[in-house]
């Protein structure tokens, strides 16, 4: 579906949404009494007020999110001093803490709790610019990457997505105010892209992490099997027949990293993987797996800018290498159910992320 012009976007869709988070918040009662109990028609715990809740919890939280973006685009001079250096800093500090409430919410109502391992961009060289590197699996996902960057390792993140993240109003304001890029698949040339991924990348500093996700979307069986046939059409057997090795991950399109690299040599590289959203990759996966009650691991390695390699071929081997490395750590690392707890002591301790 082709995304809206942005005065629709602004002026009819985001008005809508905080219409709407008042219309559920002042129904809310009846909402939950209606999925309570409908709750032991379906099998799970309390699997149908849980999804109510997390539904009216986004809603409100984008539209509190959508309030806010407009106190901080009055106080700017109604967009005068906006990318001045204070208000793009106010914007990171303000999705710290609307990133750090959805998270506790949904956190709790899931039962879903986060370990991180290995070296993440708060010990690996502090105050060196990081490339960080993603898989791409379920729609929390990159939420919870990015309130690891900003809340766990006081980063400022520069995003590249796709731009039918823009649907999202919240996410449309904020990363439009943002360094950012959303990329629109087919619109543009690839060198294009390139380029303008090249740009972001440009001028990072001492505590901006640039986040990519070279999957370019989530992994699904049949994008998989597209990707590798088209590798195959532009006679590139070596990568399709590495690609056919990876059961967890799309094959990776190194163009936007390469560029991303050479606008900022000086940058460390963080590769991160996960598992435990891995199977949530349509609404009905997201039905079937509640209640979760699961563990989501998250894996960093890093990689220091003199051991990145120079040459275009050399890093498509490389970025293939390490997709590889991330493919066997996820089968190794599937995550398993785990019983609800009633002790709320162990389980708040639990929901910290730890570090190896």
């Amino acid at each position: 579906m082709p995304l809206p012009p942005v005065w629709v976007r602004r002026l009819l869709i985001a008005p809508a949404v905080v219409l709407l988070a008042f219309g559920l918040l002042s129904t809310l009662p009846v909402w939950l009494l209606l999925a309570l109990a409908a709750s032991p028609l379906v099998p799970g715990h309390l699997r149908v007020p849980r999804l109510v809740f997390l539904a009216v919890v986004y809603v409100v939280w984008d539209a509190a999110a959508l309030v806010a973006l407009a106190a901080l685009w009055v106080a700017s001079g109604c967009g005068w001093k906006i990318r001045s250096p204070a208000f793009q800093r106010a914007h990171y500090v303000l999705t710290g803490k609307f990133l750090g409430v959805l998270f506790w919410l949904a956190r709790w109502s899931l039962h879903l709790t986060v370990e991180v391992v290995g070296t993440d961009p708060d010990t690996a060289i502090p105050g060196r610019p990081e490339i960080v590197v993603s898989r791409h699996a379920g729609p929390g996902d990159s939420f919870i990457l990015i309130h690891g960057l900003v809340n766990w390792f006081d980063r400022e993140p520069r995003i590249v997505l796709k731009a039918t993240l823009q649907w999202d109003p919240a996410i449309d304001v904020l990363l439009n105010r943002l360094p950012s890029r959303f990329i629109s698949p087919g619109r543009s040339q690839a060198k294009n892209l390139e380029q303008e991924v090249g740009e972001l990348a440009d001028g990072l500093d001492d505590n901006d992490a640039f986040v990519i996700f070279p999957e370019g979307g989530n992994f699904t069986p049949r994008r998989r099997v597209k990707a590798i046939a088209w590798l195959r059409a532009r006679g590139l057997a070596d990568m399709a027949e590495r690609a056919e090795n990876l059961r967890n991950l799309l094959p990776p399109k190194p163009g936007g990293l390469s560029a991303a690299i050479d606008a900022a040599p000086d940058a460390g590289v963080i590769f991160v993987a996960h598992t435990g959203l891995d199977r949530l990759l349509t609404v009905a996966d997201v039905w079937r797996e509640l209640p979760m009650d699961k563990q989501l691991i998250m894996r960093f390695w890093s990689v220091p800018p003199e051991e990145v390699p120079v040459g275009e071929e050399e890093r498509v081997v490389w970025l293939y290498d390490w997709w590889a490395r991330i493919d066997a750590w996820i089968e190794e690392n599937r995550p398993a159910a785990r019983p609800l707890s009633t002790d709320w002591t162990a389980r708040r301790r639990s929901q910290e992320p730890s570090e190896l």
